[in-house]
């Protein structure tokens, strides 16, 4: 996609990853909007970002996702780029007793959120000369870590809509994209400096230069072992990578 010129608008664009993406393209002048549930984060955000805008957004709530694109198009006449970035990632325990109401916030979230999001969206980036959809999945969408196992569920889940979308979307003006980061030192499980996390501006310099170079999935080169990996000899590196991570589990 090309970097400029663009009418963005970004899901969970308050903190983390989403924050990085929105201030990354804030810089290289594009209308910035930025969604989420908070408030006040929303507002302190835009305060640091002159120019940038922002609107309430709960992307687990079907209704609330029908008034934010409504809101959109009548606001953004130009709006050519939607980010579904918003995820949310507890821990479970598929070996036990899941927890109904958080695997369903989690499905609705992170799964049913960019796909209603994008398809209250979708005839409107038709008709713009040019137009992106970028999902954010996750590197756990080929390699899932168990003990998130419903989060790594609904990351997979979300690449494979994002490739059977970017078929069906083929002969249009609108290009669909992919980024899958990594563990990324953000709050989304808690900022906590772990060296085995990936500073977040050096995820963000990456992936916008991905995102520049048209690249259908956009990953940093930390993780290509890992999208390599699925196929017949995959539970090799999978029992590995969470063996470890048992022994060296990530701070909550």
């Amino acid at each position: 996609m090309k970097l400029t010129n663009n009418t963005i608008f970004i899901t969970g664009g308050a903190s983390g990853i989403g924050r990085g993406l929105a201030e990354a393209f804030h810089q290289r002048g594009n209308q910035v909007i930025i969604g989420g549930r908070r408030k006040a984060l929303l507002d302190q955000v835009v305060a640091a970002n002159p120019g940038m805008e922002s609107i309430e957004l709960d992307v687990a709530d079907a209704a609330s996702i029908d008034t934010a694109a409504r809101t959109l198009i009548a606001r953004y006449p130009t709006l050519n780029v939607l980010i579904n970035n918003a995820g949310v990632m507890p821990f479970d325990d598929a070996g036990g007793v899941l927890d109904d109401a958080q695997a369903r916030s989690l499905v609705d979230t992170n799964l049913l959120g960019p796909i209603r999001l994008t398809s209250a969206l979708i005839d409107h980036l038709k008709q713009q000369p040019a137009a992106t959809i970028i999902h954010n999945t996750s590197v756990l969408a080929f390699v899932p870590l168990a003990v998130t196992a419903v989060y790594s569920a609904t990351k997979a889940a979300l690449h494979s809509y994002a490739m059977s979308q970017r078929f069906m979307l083929r002969e249009t003006n609108v290009k669909v994209q992919e980024i899958a980061p990594p563990w990324v030192d953000t709050d989304l499980i808690k900022k906590s400096g772990d060296p085995r996390a990936m500073p977040l501006d050096a995820f963000i310099a990456e992936t916008m230069a991905g995102l520049a170079d048209d690249r259908e999935e956009v990953m940093v080169s930390a993780v290509a072992g890992f999208r390599s990996n699925p196929g017949p000899g995959e539970y090799g590196l999978f029992n590995g990578f969470n063996a470890e991570m048992m022994v060296n589990p990530i701070p909550v």
